[in-house]
């Protein structure tokens, strides 16, 4: 089963996921490292992981 967009979350609870995933991006592109990253905004290392292609920028599969 799929989730609804936003997978459950309320309006606010998007728009402060969505200020995470900008904030890790700048971060990025600031040259931070994703574990860096992911303890400064207090997420897990894979969400950071997805906004930063890497060296390869070659989609993960599943």
């Amino acid at each position: 089963m799929r989730y609804a967009q936003g997978g459950g979350l309320t309006d606010a609870g998007r728009a402060a996921r969505e200020r995470v995933r900008l904030q890790a991006v700048e971060r990025s592109e600031d040259g931070q490292k994703n574990r860096e990253i992911a303890a400064a905004l207090r997420v897990s290392v894979r969400p950071p992981a997805r906004h930063h292609p890497g060296p390869s920028a070659v989609p993960h599969r599943r």
